[in-house]
């Protein structure tokens, strides 16, 4: 269970140290997916350059406002390995954490929070914890770009890569948006250097669909999608997000958000003397 419980704690999305790439699911690769709703289209909802671009920029950028939000979530891990369902209880306050609790049959199996300055986690069914920086998470992901603002953008489904008008194509038809990048976007860390195909949709309404980010040098690929948009609070929030690892294995997290609270709640955090720390390589 260890694996798996950083990836639950901090992004949804990570479901072994094992796992590093692709996935081969019922939904084909990501080039058909992006092409499935443009193909059962009639030649009228084609799509078509979009005039307002200042508008779709300013719906799909700006940052949600809020000052915590608290979500209770029924948590679907497939890598392979039978798991558990899992209820969980994420906690976000804007810009300082992201603390999660997790329990299987009404009992606290992990717990874990994330900061600006990294991430920690443990799994009392195993008595270990884990103190790791993000890099942890974006050798999980395959990628190398996550820091923490990106982490709260994941799980509020909000766009979490840099777009911009220079490298990208937005096109627009009756289903929505599409932006999808015509040049390799190359993102240079300290650790590596990457560079990705990405493609995004939108909604009519400017609610992110889906985000593809495909490694050109490689077969991997992450994908992330969203559904069941809603308004809470004055925010909209989606009800479920599904999170694909694509590679040589494969894994895919279903977060289905029940409810969603506002009220500030205490976070606590303590790794008992006895746990043992997994050492991160």
């Amino acid at each position: 269970m260890k694996n798996w419980i950083p990836l639950l704690l901090l992004l949804l999305a990570l479901s072994s140290c094992k796992t590093r790439n692709a996935l081969k699911s019922d939904t084909g690769n990501t080039k058909d997916s992006i092409k499935t709703a443009e193909d059962s289209n009639s030649p009228k909802d084609a799509n078509q350059p979009v005039k307002d671009k200042l508008t779709f920029y300013e719906h799909v950028l700006i940052p949600a406002k809020f000052e915590q939000i608290k979500i209770d979530s029924k948590v679907r891990v497939e890598t392979g390995s039978f798991i558990p369902t899992l209820d969980a209880t994420i906690y976000i306050e804007n810009d300082k954490k992201v603390w999660m609790n997790l329990r299987a049959l009404f009992l606290n199996v992990a717990r874990g929070i994330a900061t600006p300055e990294g991430i920690k986690g443990q799994d009392k069914t195993s008595k270990t914890y884990i103190d790791s920086d993000f890099d942890y998470l974006n050798n999980l992901l395959n990628v190398n770009f996550i820091d923490y603002k990106a982490l709260e953008k994941i799980l509020l489904g909000r766009t979490f890569v840099k777009i911009n008008d220079s490298q990208f194509t937005l096109t627009q038809n009756a289903q929505g948006y599409k932006m999808v990048s015509n040049v390799n976007q190359k993102i240079v860390t300290d650790e590596k250097n990457r560079e990705y195909k990405i493609a995004l949709q939108y909604d009519t309404n400017y609610d992110l669909l889906s985000v593809n980010l495909k490694d050109v040098l490689s077969p991997d690929e992450l994908e992330i999608s969203y559904s069941d948009w809603n308004e809470y609070n004055g925010i909209r929030l989606p009800q479920n997000v599904k999170i694909i690892i694509k590679g040589s294995k494969s894994s895919q997290i279903l977060l289905e958000n029940t409810k969603f609270d506002f009220s500030r709640m205490e976070t606590p955090y303590s790794v008992p003397s006895s746990y043992k720390k997994i050492e991160i390589k």
